[in-house]
């Protein structure tokens, strides 16, 4: 694979960049000038590469079913972690599983942006990066990393709610619904009235963009600097369908309990906003957010570093999605 041709900031999608913009630069890397091109060949190009990759590898503790590696900012290079160091990134690389997997990095990096940038959403700080043989792969900021190295606190509601595989079995981040993650909530986070509609938006986000794979290991709380929780920058969001087949919910039950999935997908979630506790006035508020700029969304679609045909396919989804929510 050669290396890409850059039109648009690798963070950001801006117009008119052949490397990061000032602002991807300052949002991600510190304000370093950070190269858009790793110093490595991907792994399982050669033994070396591969040999390197897979020793940091066994570093990593975060779990998931995509290879993740350990990366670390040292001055205005990106290095891959040694054995005992702290890593401040996470790379993760083309995987080996699902379909279309060369889309996969594009994918989750054009749906963080388009959370952040048209939605308001909070994100882990992310961009695309490029080994030296053209590969990509989505690289993020470990936000539970504080400036000195130590770390914050953080907890994902699978580990929230007591789940392993162990006591619910290999699905166990998969069971139950979407009500529950607000059952947790409540338990956990003081200010629950203030995170709650947060959360809402998020799952609506999700649905909207076919993110199927949004378990409870991809919602997290996150230490303030007062000692108490909320809920983290959102993370892992990208259009799943693309590269498994999933249902319209990544949980088992679905968005909400049974009794209650009655009615159209839009009338589901507003039973669902009004079982956790929100009003109707911010129901509709995040509903108007989301329904909006779609003239944005369409922009960094075209922008992203997707191919051709998997930006018309992420675009038709999106569309499918927004005339079902759009309908009382």
């Amino acid at each position: 694979m050669s290396t890409p041709v850059i039109k648009y900031c690798p963070g950001t999608l801006a117009a008119g960049y052949d490397s990061y913009s000032r602002t991807c630069l300052n949002r991600v890397f510190s304000g370093r000038k950070v190269n858009h091109l790793l110093p490595y060949d991907s792994p399982a190009t050669n033994d070396t590469s591969d040999k390197l990759f897979m020793g940091n590898r066994m570093c990593m503790s975060i779990s998931g079913v995509q290879e993740k590696y350990s990366v670390l900012l040292v001055k205005n290079r990106l290095r891959l972690t040694n054995e005992g160091e702290q890593g401040t990134y996470i790379l993760k690389p083309i995987p080996n599983i699902g379909k279309n997997p060369d889309q996969m990095p594009a994918n989750e990096h054009l749906t963080m942006q388009i959370a952040r940038q048209v939605f308001g959403i909070e994100t882990a700080e992310n961009a695309l990066i490029f080994f030296k043989n053209g590969q990509p792969a989505y690289i993020t900021k470990r936000f539970d990393i504080k400036e000195d190295g130590s770390k914050w606190a953080t907890e994902d509601f699978a580990s929230l709610a007591g789940r392993t595989p162990q006591t619910h079995g290999e699905h166990y981040k998969y069971i139950g619904n979407y009500s529950e993650l607000f059952d947790i909530m409540k338990k956990f986070l003081p200010a629950y009235k203030l995170e709650a509609p947060k959360l809402f938006k998020l799952i609506v986000f999700n649905y909207l963009f076919s993110n199927g794979d949004a378990h409870f290991k991809n919602f997290s709380i996150l230490e303030t600097p007062l000692g108490d929780f909320r809920l983290s920058p959102a993370y892992d969001l990208l259009n799943s369908r693309i590269h498994i087949e999933d249902s319209d919910f990544a949980l088992e039950d679905g968005l909400l309990p049974k009794n209650l999935a009655k009615g159209n997908i839009r009338e589901q979630f507003h039973k669902l906003a009004s079982q956790v506790g929100l009003s109707t006035g911010q129901t509709e508020t995040i509903f108007s957010s989301l329904l909006s700029n779609s003239e944005k969304v369409t922009a960094l679609i075209n922008a992203s570093y997707l191919n051709d045909r998997f930006k018309r396919n992420y675009l038709q989804a999106y569309q499918t999605r927004f005339k079902q929510l759009s309908c009382l």
